[in-house]
């Protein structure tokens, strides 16, 4: 695959034998993987693609050979085996067309994962059995809980040592609040694992060839004392998987696709992702069971917080979209910019003119894309459901809405206060330039927040953990060629503003000049120095309001 392919090839050429329906006629499954960091995310991530038939091969992150995880294609990814960029690949699956978000697992970049999580209809949820939750996971489950969002929940690296399956789905149920009902259940753990049993099939898969995913030994073990059972997995694992069965069927409730939908239940997959057990059964439920498209909240004209809301539905005529994210240097041989949107309503065409609600343009679209993380394919039309890639030369943001006429704007993608800063110090003055198009660039594609102080039009990145500012030194020393020095600057966070007047306004600026800042979308904003400061500064401006996020909630 790459750039120059003229149409749409992901759904029809490189399909499995159960999806050689058109693209135009499969059903979309949009959906988001999220871990704490290794917990084989990445690993699920390929393994999927595999099972979609789109890769041939898996490579481990890190490999010496250089044969990298397919969805981290940043260097600095492949350099520290960890994703930090979010990726999208799309493949089909059992007469679906799926679109697979992977996200960064690390803390520091959680806002990026929550963006993507905003066009997704379902999560696939990683967790390591021998850890059980963790803390990353805690906090992208809250995300998801804001839009009830549908979990099926993998339960990973069985082949090592690993909790006992009840106690795995307790720690899951206590700590995240949500029923987990099993679907497979673990043969033994380390050493001693056989792999899973499939409770609604009754059968064991059997992956002797970890290279082949697509021809496992099938076991029939509807009778759990004929030969070939008791031969596979042996006397004494066997008396403990009876009896462990017995006790899910008394003490565990029946799976109901209506709550798994709302977001209480979630189905549970026992398994190893690195040797393909209990893969093929999440992705077979996932394509049958994920939801299709949603309908989106929406504000129309002109996006005020008085102005009305409208529902769109997926299956209005006009077609509807927005950027969740925009990536800058995908190939820096063509120094692209791609922005990624998710497809609401309507039919999107290629050349066919579209509208740029935030700055009330229209344009065409002459080369839409879809992805197998970097590698892409031109799109000759895209459906609700469907992201797909524009090329970018700076005209776009995330959250941008485009339609067909209207003048909406899609809700719910927010830039959250950063907390913690740097100014960047140039080494080479001849530089300054480049300096400025890459934060620029790399502020507009999230990676950090950019911000422009009042008094002295000095640069600041603001940004949720360290491995941030990392990543812009990394990119802009391999990418932009600029070599600079990083200094902490003191401030603990950032509040937007609303004032009642444009009068109250220009007398806080005079006031405060020393902390106003302004964001990339030029709006104003108070720097924060310590929460004292804040307080003092609330206390005497009470007219004045002070929000902990961009969309002023």
């Amino acid at each position: 695959m790459n750039s120059s392919t003229t149409e749409n090839t992901l759904f029809v050429e490189k399909s499995t034998p159960s999806s050689s329906t058109p693209h135009e006629e499969l059903n979309r499954c949009t959906f988001a993987i999220i871990s704490h960091p290794d917990a084989g995310k990445t690993t699920m991530t390929e393994k999927l693609l595999w099972f979609g038939r789109m890769i041939r091969e898996t490579g481990k992150v890190k490999a010496k050979d250089g044969n990298y995880a397919k969805s981290d294609w940043m260097e600095i990814e492949k350099e520290r085996g960890i994703s930090i960029s979010s990726s999208v690949m799309s493949f089909p699956y059992n007469q679906r067309a799926m679109h697979l978000l992977d996200t960064p697992g690390h803390k520091d970049f959680s806002e990026d994962t929550y963006r993507t999580l905003t066009a997704v209809e379902s999560v696939l949820m990683m967790i390591d059995s021998a850890k059980g939750v963790e803390a990353q996971t805690i906090k992208l489950m809250e995300v998801c809980r804001m839009r009830d969002t549908p979990i099926i929940t993998f339960m990973n690296k069985y082949d090592r040592e690993a909790m006992d399956p009840f106690k795995l789905i307790e720690n899951v149920e206590s700590i995240l609040n949500i029923q987990c009902v099993p679907m497979t259940w673990p043969i033994g753990s380390g050493v001693d694992f056989k792999g899973v049993y499939d409770l609604r099939s009754q059968h064991i898969l059997n992956f002797k060839n970890a290279n082949d995913p697509f021809h496992p030994t099938i076991i029939d073990a509807r009778n759990l004392d004929s030969i070939e059972v008791k031969n596979y997995v042996g006397e004494q694992l066997l008396s403990t998987l009876k009896e462990e069965l017995e006790m899910v069927r008394e003490l565990i409730g029946e799976f109901h696709e209506e709550e798994y939908l709302a977001g209480i239940q979630s189905p549970v997959f026992f398994g190893s992702a690195l040797n393909n057990f209990g893969v093929k059964e999440t992705i077979d439920l996932l394509s049958t069971l994920a939801p299709g498209p949603k309908s989106r909240d929406a504000l129309l004209y002109p996006f005020h917080e008085s102005s009305p809301h409208k529902t769109i539905d997926p299956k209005d005529e006009e077609f509807t979209g927005f950027i969740f994210k925009i990536q800058a240097n995908m190939d820096k041989k063509h120094r692209d910019r791609v922005a990624f949107m998710r497809v609401c309503s309507g039919r999107f065409e290629r050349n066919e003119k579209i509208f740029h609600v935030r700055t009330e343009k229209e344009l065409k679209i002459p080369t839409p894309l879809m992805f197998l993380a970097q590698d892409r394919e031109i799109t000759e039309y895209a459906l609700p459901g469907d992201i797909i890639g524009l090329h970018d030369t700076g005209k776009f943001q995330i959250g941008d809405t485009f339609t067909k006429k209207s003048k909406i704007m899609f809700t719910g993608i927010p830039s959250f206060a950063p907390e913690i800063f740097n100014k960047v110090l140039l080494k080479d003055p001849m530089k300054g330039k480049q300096l400025e198009k890459g934060l620029q660039q790399l502020s507009e594609e999230g990676t950090v927040q950019l911000f422009t102080r009042h008094s002295t039009q000095e640069k600041i990145l603001g940004a949720v953990g360290s491995l941030q500012f990392e990543v812009v030194k990394y990119r802009l020393e391999d990418e932009y060629s600029v070599n600079a020095a990083y200094e902490n600057y003191p401030f603990v966070g950032i509040r937007w503003l609303k004032f009642e007047n444009e009068r109250e306004e220009a007398l806080f600026v005079q006031t405060n000049s020393s902390n106003i800042v302004y964001d990339n979308k030029k709006r104003i904003c108070f720097s924060v120095r310590s929460e004292w400061d804040l307080k003092l500064c609330m206390e005497k401006n009470p007219k004045v309001i002070f929000f902990k996020n961009s969309e002023y909630r």
